[in-house]
């Protein structure tokens, strides 16, 4: 379960950050879809709320939601996520003209999205119940991507005004060998990264809270910095792994020479025999006589247990 659960997470981490609009709230979400599994991620910066569901769970839940729907659930898991998916990833469109997705927000701090489809000619019900999430999810899923983006950011400002610093020092060389201008309008003032800073936060942070809550997602530039940052990460954890598979064999041959006989009791009964012929010639024969004796009863086949198949009746999605 826990190796599942880490797999989920792994998968929903590569999946990008994408602003979307239901019933009139604004929220960025993270999805991933499987083949009989899904995992969401909704925020709107003040809270993070998230739903995982395996198979059995979509099955239940499938069932309480549609009473006449009798079919596994591969059979209408395809439908659910051609209706969902346009709608967790910033698309306006959707496919199915019929569908119809609302969303509300619980007293308990929960959020609730509800779906009405048509499947097979019937209505078709589903629930999302989001809860918040765990400080963990979050951690992992939005704190630490965006840690590393901005200090990453960081370096590259960093970078530029060392650069635009040189740029100056250029410029001043070409002054003092009678270098000119052929348009005023081109001309710059020296960069002062202090100055610089200061006016850039004077005029940006009003056009930032101004902006709220637009400016709090991710764009396209910040989306594929995202995946980078991510995928890296992921590289990193990849080789961490195999490292660490490496030094596992080192440490095998001690627990296989204890488990690489079937019955550890025979092991030794064999080894203190070989002990005995060594030093008791005379008893080698008797020792050999006794042991296929004793070792006539374990070799009766056990019975066949007859087999009963339960025969397959043909349903439809619907009874």
């Amino acid at each position: 379960m826990m190796e599942a659960c880490g797999a989920l997470t792994e998968a929903l981490l590569q999946r990008p950050w994408l602003p979307v609009s239901i019933s009139g709230c604004k929220l960025s979400a993270k999805s991933w879809f499987g083949e009989t599994a899904y995992h969401i991620l909704l925020t709107d910066m003040h809270c993070v709320w998230e739903e995982r569901l395996d198979s059995a769970a979509i099955q239940k839940r499938a069932q309480e939601l549609n009473r006449r729907l009798r079919a596994p659930v591969k059979a209408f898991f395809s439908h659910l996520c051609k209706v969902v998916q346009p709608c967790l990833s910033g698309s306006d469109g959707q496919p199915d003209g019929e569908a119809q997705i609302s969303l509300s927000r619980q007293e308990d701090g929960n959020i609730s999205m509800k779906l009405k489809s048509e499947l097979a000619g019937l209505p078709f019900y589903w629930d999302f119940h989001c809860t918040p999430a765990p400080v963990t999810v979050v951690c992992v899923q939005l704190v630490r991507p965006l840690l590393a983006m901005s200090h990453l950011l960081q370096r590259q400002v960093e970078q530029l005004g060392g650069l635009l610093v040189r740029k100056d020092a250029e410029i001043q060389d070409y002054r003092e060998n009678g270098a000119t201008l052929s348009r005023e309008r081109l001309q710059t003032t020296v960069f002062e990264e202090q100055t610089y800073r200061e006016d850039f936060m004077a005029k940006a942070l009003p056009l930032l809270r101004s902006e709220q809550p637009d400016a709090l997602g991710f764009d396209a530039d910040l989306q594929h910095l995202y995946a980078t940052i991510v995928a890296h990460g992921d590289a990193r954890g990849h080789k961490r792994k195999l490292s660490e598979e490496d030094k596992a064999p080192a440490e095998e041959p001690a627990v296989a020479s204890s488990q690489g006989v079937p019955v550890s009791c025979e092991a030794g009964e064999d080894r203190e025999q070989s002990l005995d012929t060594q030093v008791n010639p005379a008893g080698a024969k008797m020792a050999d006589r006794a042991t296929v004796q004793q070792s006539l009863p374990v070799t009766s086949v056990p019975a066949e247990r007859p087999s009963s198949k339960p025969k397959k009746k043909k349903v439809g999605l619907f009874r």
